[in-house]
């Protein structure tokens, strides 16, 4: 059992740290509020290093466990995170969901992390804080019930979003990537991000922004305005990033 765990511990840390298809999705409503999700497909990485396991592990009960399932963010948090957060941060734990989609024998791995803001405020609040919630890795607890979602840890699902700095109004989105920041991601995600290249898995990134007014100027060339300029979408990979970080940059007023 303990093996079966580490192993699928090994995949979930490998594919969140870097080899993952990542999609943000901002949906700005008319009295301000807005819809963020956060959806991580680890489905390709799996794919691919679940061809690196034995037959015979492949076989086991805990691979053939099939998952889909929505729990409360700041249930699935462990007690010991639970204990250093302060007010607004569990007041922004409980306001997210937190999905897991989950079938290793067909190579679906996919997490998504959806959450309401209030306003501009809360938004700009919420993206600089959401990443600053320590978390381990524990993948054990989906194979186990709902009713044990306390000892389900979500380690690193939006790690690196803690290399932007954020400047959010009701009339702007600015996103301005901390090179600082991103280069100490680098380092620490080096590895990982090598054997994801040898393995030829790319790391496709993808965001997605609608508003309820046109979009009034953007600043990245890269970004591809609607014909209505109410929708914004940015593709980029990893390895785009990494030569030129400032592809990440937004600055859309509206």
């Amino acid at each position: 059992m303990k093996k079966i765990y580490l192993i699928i511990g090994f995949l979930v840390l490998i594919c969140f740290s870097s080899c993952v298809d990542i999609e943000e999705h901002y949906d700005f409503k008319a009295d301000g509020s807005v819809n963020v999700v956060y959806g991580f497909d680890m489905s390709r990485a799996v794919s691919v290093l679940m061809n690196l396991m034995s037959d015979s592990v492949r076989a086991t009960p805990q691979f053939a466990m099939v998952k889909d399932t929505t729990l409360n963010f700041y249930s699935a948090l462990p007690d010991s995170t639970q204990i250093k957060m302060n007010l607004d941060e569990i007041n922004m734990a409980k306001s997210s969901n937190l999905t897991v989609k989950m079938n290793l024998n067909k190579s679906i791995m996919k997490v998504s992390v959806n959450h309401v803001a209030k306003n501009a405020s809360d938004l700009q609040y919420y993206l600089q804080h959401i990443s600053k919630i320590s978390m381990n890795n524990q993948l054990n607890a989906l194979a186990k019930n709902n009713t044990e979602a306390k000892r389900f840890d979500a380690q690193q699902l939006i790690a690196g979003e803690d290399y932007y700095n954020y400047e959010i109004t009701p009339h702007k989105f600015y996103r301005i990537i901390d090179k600082a920041k991103f280069n100490a991601f680098l380092k620490k995600t080096g590895s990982t991000l090598a054997m994801a290249k040898a393995m030829l898995i790319d790391m496709p990134y993808k965001i997605v922004l609608n508003f309820a007014k046109p979009v009034k100027k953007i600043n990245n060339s890269k970004a591809i305005l609607s014909a209505d300029r109410k929708h914004v979408t940015l593709v980029t990979d990893m390895d785009e990033v990494m030569k030129n970080p400032n592809v990440m940059n937004l600055k859309i007023d509206f």
